[in-house]
């Protein structure tokens, strides 16, 4: 299919916050980037949102193509959407979160060159604007 605009077009991608609870602790999964921007660095799982396809689709998707992990109930949390908060391009994002009392093995695919899950009280640093994502969603764990 071919489009053709007048106006300049955004991107809109997915990202995912998933958390989970082992021994009391809580962690949240994180894969590192395998490709540019920010290569090499933590962020959560996500991408950008086809054509043809729903949101909580892409959000499903994407976290299994980069951690191997299935999560049948995700929410859509919140809508981040400033203005450089992707290199690349204009770029919105939904937010997706949902929340495990168990922590499934994740294993890295797609662009995600690894995946793991952290404490939530001590993660990396992070790409793009996902510590702020991970502050807004860290609201909604179940105490």
């Amino acid at each position: 299919m071919t489009y053709c605009y007048d106006f300049p077009r955004l991107a809109l991608t997915v990202d995912c916050c998933v958390f989970g609870r082992k021994n009391d602790a809580i962690y949240i999964l994180l894969v590192k980037r395998g490709k540019d921007p920010f290569r090499n660095q933590w962020a959560l799982p996500g991408g950008f949102v086809e054509m043809d396809e729903l949101l909580a689709d892409a959000a499903s998707r994407e976290l299994y193509e980069e951690t191997g992990l299935r999560i049948e109930a995700m929410s859509q949390l919140y809508v981040f959407d400033g203005l450089q908060r992707d290199p690349r391009g204009r770029t919105i994002s939904i937010i997706f979160w949902a929340f495990s009392d168990r922590l499934s093995e994740p294993l890295a695919g797609s662009d995600a060159s690894h995946a793991h899950w952290f404490q939530i009280d001590q993660l990396p640093g992070l790409a793009f604007d996902h510590e702020e994502v991970i502050k807004l969603a860290r609201k909604k764990i179940p105490v």
